[in-house]
């Protein structure tokens, strides 16, 4: 494509989003503009250097770099070229993809996301072939691969997809910052995801009543325990442990019973601090710095977290405003993982593939299965759109009936 360039011109250009296109000026030879997919205008002239068709970048089009200035500069370097002075390509060493994490997108996403340490330790482990790969040779062939490998291996679309999504959020990323040109991702295609990869896990009566009698036995079994090594080390002159004498032995049951009961996150609720919790006003806040929405949320407390944080800060040593409500066993800092003690009970309990993050999907469940409005259960989600909520839709199977039988209703 042939146009007389102008800065007028270049404003009205319209991208192609699915091919990125050349204009080349029909004013200045040789001088070319780069339209990517996403908008993004770059100016280069293009000629011969030893023999080789050879494409050298000047910079961004627009308020960086202006129609007369690229000209003015294609026209210097054509005139080196004539003179055989022309600038050699730098042989600048590959920012490969691994060290474009660590020094460029890490700083980024652990300060924009709370979420931003789960994310990049999934890009390190799921794509961790690409971590020695310099990010301008990364190809759509090789992602399209690793999703084939994924499949054949067993895994599910939906799991692929959000992993696919992350990673084409970060080329997403280099792109805008001038990385590369064009992000390598852009046409990859979604797999196709059935029915049975978004099945929503939440208990069934059966599981909640095993999961229940399970939290009580292992608090039964260890207190039993504590009195038992007590009374040996008592009989030997041995220091002796804290007697477990509050309402719960450890941080298990309370958690438990507060994610079953609000949907909170995982994180949310291990960054939880007391001044979260307004007892009177029955309300928790999450507070901004630790949501995944980065947007502040106030969410009802029912009566079992009421008694269950009432209980659990009677017997707290540390009650500030500013405290953790779950401090860590190991130092008495915010709490990590309970990953070992979550498989245990699941264990215990003979609940199988049911995740921690499953007792949000429960909730919600919980909340639609018992007639409670979708928009209703959005708010209570924290979720940012309906859309998201919409996967809870088909438990409410005795409200769409009852929408149904109006119809029948008003004939009569």
């Amino acid at each position: 494509m042939k146009a007389r360039l102008t800065q007028t011109y270049i404003n009205s250009i319209k991208p192609n989003p699915v091919k990125p296109y050349w204009i080349t000026d029909a004013v200045t030879q040789n001088l070319r503009l780069h339209v990517g997919c996403g908008g993004k205008m770059v100016w280069y002239v293009r000629c011969m250097i030893d023999g080789k068709q050879n494409s050298h970048k000047l910079g961004l089009a627009g308020d960086v770099i202006s129609v007369a200035q690229a000209r003015e500069m294609a026209n210097l370097f054509m005139a080196q070229v004539a003179k055989g002075e022309a600038p050699q390509k730098k042989s600048s060493k590959k920012l490969k993809f691994g060290d474009f994490l660590a020094k460029e997108y890490e700083p980024w996403i652990l300060q924009n996301h709370a979420s931003g340490q789960k994310t990049l330790n999934m890009l390190r482990s799921r794509f961790a072939f690409l971590l020695p790969v310099a990010i301008e040779d990364i190809t759509l062939k090789d992602i399209e691969k690793w999703q084939m490998d994924r499949q054949t291996a067993g895994r599910k679309a939906a799991t692929i997809n959000r992993c696919t999504a992350s990673l084409r959020a970060v080329f997403s990323w280099i792109v805008k910052r001038g990385f590369i040109e064009e992000n390598p991702l852009g046409k990859l295609a979604k797999l196709k995801q059935h029915d049975s990869d978004e099945k929503v896990r939440y208990l069934t009566d059966e599981e909640r009543k095993r999961l229940m009698a399970a939290l009580d036995r292992r608090e039964e079994e260890m207190r039993e325990a504590r009195q038992r090594h007590n009374e040996h080390h008592g009989e030997r002159g041995y220091e002796l442990l804290p007697e477990l004498n509050g309402e719960f032995v450890d941080h298990l049951k309370p958690m438990v019973l507060i994610a079953l009961n609000t949907g909170i996150r995982q994180n949310n609720l291990f960054s939880l601090t007391w001044g979260d919790i307004d007892f009177e006003g029955k309300a928790m806040t999450l507070r901004a710095a630790v949501t995944k929405s980065r947007k502040t949320h106030h969410l009802p407390i029912n009566s079992v977290v009421v008694k269950t944080l009432t209980a659990w800060r009677e017997q707290s040593k540390n009650t500030a405003p500013d405290a953790w409500v779950f401090p860590s066993p190991r130092g008495g800092g915010k709490f990590d993982n309970c990953k070992k003690a979550w498989a245990t009970l699941m264990k215990e309990s003979k609940i199988e593939n049911f995740r921690w993050h499953d007792m949000r999907h429960d909730f919600a469940s919980q909340l639609v299965m018992h007639g409670v409005d979708l928009n209703t259960v959005r708010e209570l989600m924290c979720h940012a759109s309906l859309a998201m909520t919409l996967r809870y839709a088909h438990l409410a199977p005795k409200d769409k009936l009852r929408a149904a039988e109006i119809l029948v209703e008003n004939k009569r």
